[in-house]
Formats: structure tokens, C-alpha cells, sequence
């Protein structure tokens, strides 16, 4: 329990703040004693006010009556209770589709992703959790693939051969 004090000059001493505290849950120990015989009083009270002592003097027929009355009361009291019982569960189940509907209505607000920088190992690490060592290196698995430098030698010739060359194929064609 945590007690906040509003003092505007110096400020209190633990001693003298240990001292109040152990002063008021003195007091409050002292409330709580008086609460409880009250309400031990009160039951009493309560209960001879509205259950009187059964008189005992009579023959066992007067008895039995007793017997059979209470155990009507009683019946009739768990029928109260059972009644009282079912309503308050339809209650709490109305209450329950009531927020559910009102979620529903809310809408689902996505929260603003952050952006964050993490490893491969890492992310496996926190989806499969610390018990499992994974580790993934992408660049292991991928191919070694060897770069073939193509030389093309372009040799620097009489142009007009090449056109030459490229006519007598436009005239293979032409022909066919």
C-alpha cells in the first residue's frame, strides 16, 4: 500500500513516515474488527426477526408438519435461486454478445508497422525460438555459376565486302 503525503514545507522523515503508516493501519485494523462483530450482529438480528425458534412441544404429528413446511420453504427458496441464477447467466451472455458487437463495430485498426532490420537467423530464431540453433546462410545455397568472358575479336574491315555479303543474302531470299 502506498501512502502519498501533501506536505508543503520540509519534508517528512522515514521514521516519522513509518511511524504515521504503522498508526493507520492500526486505525484501519481496528475498523475492520468493529466491521465484522457488526455484521455478526446484524445476521443475528436478522435471523430472529424472520426465523424464529420452532416450538418443539407437541406430538410427533406437529413435528412432522414442522418438517414438511420447512422442506417446502426450502424447495421453494431453490427454485428462487435456480430462477435468479438462469437469469443472471442469459444476462452476462447478452452482456458478452453486446461487446462482441460493439468490437465488431469498432472495426480492426491495424497497427502502424515499424520497420525493422533483422537477420535471417534472427527471424528464424524468433519464430522457432531460442531452444533451436538455425542457421541459414543464403549465400551458401545458391549456385556458383562461372562467368565465360566472350571475346568477340571485330576486325576492322573493308566495309564494303560486309555490304557485298549482306545483298547477296537479300537476293537468296528474293529468290525463294
Amino acid at each position: 500500500m502506498q501512502f502519498v503525503f501533501l506536505y508543503s514545507g520540509k519534508k517528512m522523515t522515514s521514521s516519522r513516515r513509518h511511524h504515521l503508516k504503522s498508526l493507520m493501519l492500526q486505525i484501519a485494523a481496528t475498523w475492520i474488527e468493529t466491521e465484522k462483530l457488526e455484521l455478526v450482529e446484524a445476521k443475528q438480528n436478522y435471523m430472529a426477526e424472520n426465523c424464529p425458534n420452532p416450538d418443539m412441544s407437541g406430538d410427533l404429528a406437529a413435528l412432522m408438519e414442522i418438517c414438511k413446511k420447512l422442506s417446502q420453504a426450502a424447495d421453494k427458496i431453490d427454485d428462487e435461486r435456480y430462477d435468479v441464477e438462469s437469469k443472471v447467466v442469459k444476462a452476462n451472455k447478452e452482456i458478452e454478445d453486446l461487446r462482441m458487437k460493439v468490437v465488431e463495430l469498432g472495426g480492426v485498426k491495424k497497427p502502424a508497422l515499424k520497420k525493422v532490420r533483422m537477420s535471417a537467423d534472427a527471424m528464424l530464431q524468433a519464430l522457432l525460438g531460442g531452444k533451436h540453433k538455425v542457421t541459414m546462410d543464403l549465400r551458401s545455397n545458391l549456385k556458383q555459376v562461372k562467368k565465360e568472358v566472350k571475346e568477340e575479336s571485330v576486325e576492322a574491315g573493308d566495309w564494303r565486302k560486309n555490304i557485298e555479303d549482306k545483298a547477296d543474302r537479300k537476293k537468296m531470299f528474293e529468290t525463294s
